[in-house]
């Protein structure tokens, strides 16, 4: 069996690289750092560490690579291939787009009856794969997408694993944590397929989805922005401090209640996938750097994202969400000169007001109850947080609306 993923970075080498290898794949990983791929082609496998206290190490074996910059090969491979992964990052999918439609006409050329072809977009958010689908089927004509639709599908997936920035002096070393996570839906299937040992498959991906974004992925944004205003660097720095630790438990306990009401979770199992996502956060055997985690926030405060979107659920079941608002809060106040979206961020508050962007980027309009209960903690948290250096906090609370938050419940 012959697998072709895009991306041989961190997470293609440590999460989706290794279950391939494991379950029979030839994986041909395609990517653009040249030395990456001379050293898969030459040496046809790489290890991989474990961040557990033994590091525990194994080789993944039976893969090479290509360029993405030869379409043509890799297009090749594609037509060759039963699956094809990536994780190169959502904004990143219709870059590889027209290399992925170049090898389904290639495979639909060599055959009128093709074997099936999976699709699957292993990034972080929801229906990657079929925004990758769109973006494939903008370079088809019309009557090679009707074949398509025959013989190629684009089942969507949750994907977890943690994978922080490093350095080895192997540039294929890398070291992944001991958990991983991997489901996808079968009505996203066609045909006979191989099940891929250690994904698992499930009749409806949505609640395994929301509870991976509404549990790992707010969790860990929160850990970082609250560590951040106590001036720690890493995740594991924050985690080890008892008061943020709380406050992470208090915002999962609360996304945590609004995924037991809408998809029946058990509420005592869910709480033990809270505590082991808690202490994944805090392995020390990583050195997670805040910056990282926190990176991108206009995109984590988004209305469909992590804090926003169970906030909003939340409150609408009558739900508790006042860790959920000191999340956002605190990521509102999120400042690095190296982050463009942290850069524009600050930009947005300071020339509009909070007012306007809590309603323009949060998508949290003023009548709403939530609006004033945010502007309320971003105001007081100015205040807390206002020795930090260079943030300009006061100038911020003073240009803070007095009425909106005079008339806060």
């Amino acid at each position: 069996m012959k697998a072709v993923h895009f991306g041989a970075g961190n997470i293609g080498r440590g999460f989706i690289g290794p279950v391939l290898s494991r379950s029979g794949y030839k994986v041909c990983f395609v990517g653009r750092n040249k030395r990456k791929i001379a050293e898969l082609q030459k040496r046809g496998q790489y290890p991989v560490t474990l961040a557990n206290e033994n590091r525990d190490k194994f080789i993944v074996d039976n893969v090479t690579a290509i360029n993405l910059n030869d379409t043509e090969k890799v297009a090749e491979a594609i037509a060759d291939a039963e699956l094809v992964t990536t994780a190169v990052g959502v904004s990143a999918l219709k870059d590889i787009a027209g290399t992925i439609a170049r090898g389904i006409e290639l495979r639909l050329s060599r055959s009128s009856k093709p074997q099936p072809l999976h699709i699957i977009a292993c990034e972080n958010g929801i229906g990657g794969s079929q925004r990758l689908r769109k973006s494939v089927y903008r370079h088809l004509r019309p009557d090679v997408i009707k074949q398509a639709e025959r013989s190629v599908a684009f089942p969507n997936t949750m994907v977890d694993r943690i994978v922080p920035v490093q350095k080895h002096a192997d540039p294929l070393e890398v070291m992944v944590e001991p958990f991983s996570e991997w489901i996808v839906p079968r009505s996203g299937m066609i045909g006979d397929y191989n099940e891929i040992q250690g994904v698992r498959y499930v009749d409806s991906l949505d609640p395994y989805l929301e509870r991976k974004l509404f549990t790992v992925n707010t969790g860990h944004c929160s850990a970082a922005y609250f560590g951040y205003l106590e001036g720690y660097t890493t995740l594991q720095e924050a985690m080890a401090d008892p008061g943020i630790r709380a406050r992470v438990y208090g915002v999962l306990k609360e996304t945590g209640a609004m995924l037991v009401r809408l998809h029946g979770f058990d509420p005592s199992q869910h709480d033990k996938y809270i505590k082991k996502m808690m202490e994944r956060f805090a392995n020390r055997n990583f050195k997670d750097k805040v910056s990282r985690v926190a990176r991108s926030p206009l995109r984590k405060l988004s209305p469909n994202e992590r804090l926003i979107r169970p906030a909003l659920k939340a409150h609408e079941l009558g739900l508790e969400t006042s860790h959920l608002v000191s999340a956002i809060a605190s990521a509102l106040l999120y400042e690095n000169q190296d982050d463009p979206e942290a850069v524009s961020l600050q930009m947005a508050i300071r020339s509009s007001g909070i007012e306007q962007v809590l309603s323009e980027e949060l998508g949290i309009p003023a009548e709403h109850p939530l609006h004033s209960r945010i502007l309320e903690e971003y105001f007081n948290t100015c205040i807390q947080y206002k020795h930090k250096a260079g943030l300009g906090f006061e100038a911020i609370a003073d240009s803070l609306s007095k009425a909106a938050i005079s008339d806060s419940p």
